[in-house]
């Protein structure tokens, strides 16, 4: 692949992935079949993009409808939304499990209510020329990161640990979100990112990859449905049927693939194109994320899992006293199928 395409597509996913300011967008429902439902507002976070596929595919096969929800979009920035769901603007929001770690220890009553992203999505990765497959090999490297903030640098401190290295121990280099780019070049020996974005780029453009993935090491309950003391208290019915909607769409998109990234590019046409292969290729990685590990209850989270997550985030220093785990999360409304 031409070095053009390669910086094309790796500019492209990065701007999927990096976030933005909030934007508005088209409520995706059925007009005429409104009445009697519930208008819910969900803070999706970053901006339309296959990624929430499992989202549109609900919309679409009408899952949300069916309990009564009609539901709208917004897109915005993670830590935004933890603050509108904790003083009860929103009720629901993605977000990852070391955002409300960070949002219980700021005093908000937020709680993670389901599963979604079973894996942290956050990697290390490089050429797979330089021999870099585990924490230890990192020792003397050159790591491009987009900066000591987010999932990024909560991936990077862990695989760190893993080694007992600590950031004095490599050079960490500012990179924005070139990742793909930095490592192609051979700017660095290797760069944090998403595990669906620089990795992928690089292999659609034939290069051979190496990952080092911070869920080998330390278990951080990722992306998944966060709600509110209030909302769990006073209406448990309409959390119950938001868990049993998302279960249902994320079910549906493993099973049928094709179909949910074709309705995913009904939502996001720009998706398409001379783009599709290389947004393709960001689902079909997507779908390991979503899957539910061998054993493991879908929607669920770990006690265990929460308890080692704040002990390590009180460690590097994000948060300065511990939270009681139990606070965190709640498995009170997954149900199984």
């Amino acid at each position: 692949m031409k070095k053009s395409s390669l910086l094309r597509i790796a500019l492209f996913v990065a701007i999927v992935l990096a976030g933005c300011a909030p934007i508005s967008t088209p409520r995706i429902s059925n007009a005429t079949q409104t009445f009697g439902r519930e208008t819910v507002r969900l803070g999706a976070g970053f901006i339309p993009n296959v990624q929430f596929a499992p989202i549109y595919v609900g919309l679409e096969k009408g899952f949300f409808q069916e309990e009564g929800i009609e539901l709208e979009l917004s897109y915005g920035f993670e830590n935004d939304y933890l603050k509108l769901v904790g003083v009860d603007e929103y009720q629901f929001m993605l977000g990852s499990g070391d955002q409300v770690v960070l949002g219980r220890a700021q005093g908000l009553p937020v709680r993670y209510v389901l599963n979604w992203y079973t894996r942290f999505p956050v990697v290390i990765f490089s050429k797979a020329e330089r021999n870099i497959t585990t924490p230890a090999d990192l020792a003397g490297k050159t790591i491009g990161i987009p900066g000591a903030f987010g999932a990024s640098y909560v991936a990077l401190r862990g695989i760190l640990e893993a080694a007992n290295l600590t950031e004095q121990d490599v050079r960490l280099e500012s990179i924005g979100f070139t990742q793909a780019a930095a490592v192609s070049e051979d700017r660095v020996d290797a760069a944090v990112d998403y595990a669906v974005n620089g990795p992928v780029v690089l292999r659609l453009a034939g290069v051979p990859v190496n990952e080092i993935a911070l869920d080998d090491y330390l278990v951080i309950p990722s992306n998944g449905l966060v709600t509110n003391e209030r909302t769990i208290a006073e209406r448990p019915d309409l959390v119950q049927k938001m868990v049993r909607a998302l279960q249902r769409s994320i079910a549906y998109t493993l099973a049928n693939p094709d179909e949910a990234f074709a309705i995913a590019l009904k939502v996001v046409p720009e998706a398409g194109g001379e783009n599709e292969a290389a947004n393709r290729a960001v689902f079909d990685a997507s779908l390991t994320f979503w899957t539910p590990k061998p054993g493991q209850t879908p929607g669920a989270t770990d006690l265990a899992d929460w308890q080692a997550t704040v002990e390590f985030m009180q460690r590097i220093g994000l948060i300065d006293a511990a939270v009681d785990a139990e606070s965190l999360f709640t498995n009170q409304f997954i149900t199984e199928e």
